[in-house]
């Protein structure tokens, strides 16, 4: 059993006619029920995905800039009001949980190297050990991201996952790599995973749910018929013609 059952949005009354509260993906929103161990957020920047993914991570009570609940940065935390308007309906009350955003994998490479520092945490291999056994920062990044994954998250207990854009530093191989991770962790029944991502190749991992944020308010889709899919699909069938569309003179029309 996956721990979190549904995510419900209680707009707040009046709503606030500014961002996040005005994004299309929420105008009419309701309730996003999770029925599958892997769910699944597209849309294109802007749509408001990883914004909804952040509030999710802050209402879950995970590290909103990256991390696991105990990590402490000091960093101003953001999107707040939106957090506070998810409610959250468990099926397993969350004690273990992840969220990885790209942009904060140094942040979270440095604070590990401070707390390695601390004389109170037990040294470098007790802070490095659940990542490999030495720092992210002695990695490339894209090693970095699949240290991470590989040895920080456990799936012999239950957690919730939250992935903002994995593919961020990964290649079409790893990323492979990493379907099989998330097949693991699904596999297990003690994991939830939650993603936001472009990449049509993560987005391919079977019999999950893909919310598209794109529509108004975001709605179920099928894989074939995401935009990632269709975009990639229309290019590798007919690159030629579509590079020569793209780079079209308009002025010659």
């Amino acid at each position: 059993m996956h721990p979190l059952r549904e995510i419900q949005y209680r707009a707040p009354d009046p709503l606030p006619q500014r961002y996040p509260f005005q994004l299309p993906a929420l105008h009419g929103f309701a309730s996003l029920p999770l029925t599958s161990p892997v769910t699944f957020f597209i849309g294109d920047n802007g749509s408001g995905k990883s914004t909804f993914l952040e509030a999710l991570a802050d209402a879950a009570g995970l590290q909103v800039e990256g991390g696991s609940p105990n990590m402490i940065v000091d960093k101003p935390r953001t999107n707040t009001e939106l957090a506070q308007a998810l409610h959250l309906v468990w099926n397993i009350k969350l004690r273990n949980g992840f969220f990885f955003r790209a942009e904060t994998l140094y942040n979270l490479a440095s604070y590990l190297e401070d707390l390695a520092d601390d004389p109170y945490s037990g040294g470098k291999s007790v802070v490095f050990g659940p990542y490999g056994g030495r720092s992210l920062h002695e990695r490339s990044h894209g090693e970095s991201f699949l240290a991470l994954f590989q040895h920080r998250l456990n799936p012999h207990r239950p957690a919730l996952y939250l992935f903002d854009e994995p593919e961020a530093a990964l290649s079409i191989t790893t990323q492979l790599a990493f379907l099989r991770l998330i097949h693991d962790w699904a596999s297990s029944g003690h994991v939830q995973i939650i993603i936001a991502t472009h990449s049509p190749i993560i987005l391919a991992y079977p019999n999950a749910s893909i919310w598209d944020f794109d529509a108004s308010p975001m709605a179920l889709t099928t894989y074939m018929a995401s935009r990632p899919y269709q975009v990639t699909r229309a290019f590798l069938d007919a690159p030629e013609r579509f590079l020569n569309h793209l780079f079209r003179d308009d002025s010659q029309d």
